[in-house]
């Protein structure tokens, strides 16, 4: 007995749709991903609120990036959340972690002396980067969890959307699909 036309409609949509999810699976996985920023760590790379990346898989695990790219990655201090910081050193380059720890503005005078940033370097090991934010005075970062594993790298933030400002650049009044604007490499000279 032959299965009824609004059977095989229903079958076929749902093969369909699994086939359908499977791929958009695949490639928000290992080509690209589209996802929204929250936070004032990047300001004035990326704003605080409304923005959207597009970041790069082919980028995963730290493949092909160099110093000043953006990055969104795996928090290591807290595997359920993203971060998206900046790379501010690569294996092999010594840091100075982080010379505001020692400022009288934050510390007491003893605290000063005993937390001097300007003595504490450290050398990112192979495998690592250090990342930190744009927004150094509002960032968690490689100053507060260390070297991040560059197995952790998710992707390579390539451009952002600000989508609180409608379909128009604010200040030229262009159209510019909701307001993309690429996001290159701070430390490049290209």
């Amino acid at each position: 007995m032959p299965l009824p036309e609004s059977l095989k409609f229903i079958g076929s949509t749902l093969s369909w749709t699994v086939r359908a999810g499977c791929v958009a699976h695949l490639i928000h996985e290992y080509v690209y991903e589209f996802t929204e920023t929250r936070g004032e760590s990047m300001l004035p790379t990326l704003q605080a609120r409304h923005d959207y990346v597009h970041a790069l898989k082919t980028h995963r695990y730290g493949r092909n990036v160099t110093m000043g790219d953006c990055i969104v990655a795996t928090k290591p201090s807290d595997p359920e959340h993203r971060v998206c910081k900046r790379i501010t050193g690569m294996p092999g380059d010594v840091i100075l972690v982080d010379p505001s720890s020692s400022s009288s503005l934050t510390n007491s005078p003893t605290e000063s002396v005993a937390h001097d940033g300007f003595n504490k370097y450290i050398r990112v090991p192979e495998g690592h980067v250090w990342v930190t934010g744009d927004n150094l005075c509002h960032s968690l970062d490689s100053r507060s969890y260390s070297v991040l594993p560059m197995a952790l790298i998710k992707g390579k933030i390539v451009a952002a959307n600000s989508m609180d400002k409608g379909l128009r650049d604010p200040i030229s009044g262009s159209f510019w699909f909701w307001n993309l604007r690429w996001i290159g490499n701070s430390y490049s000279s290209e």
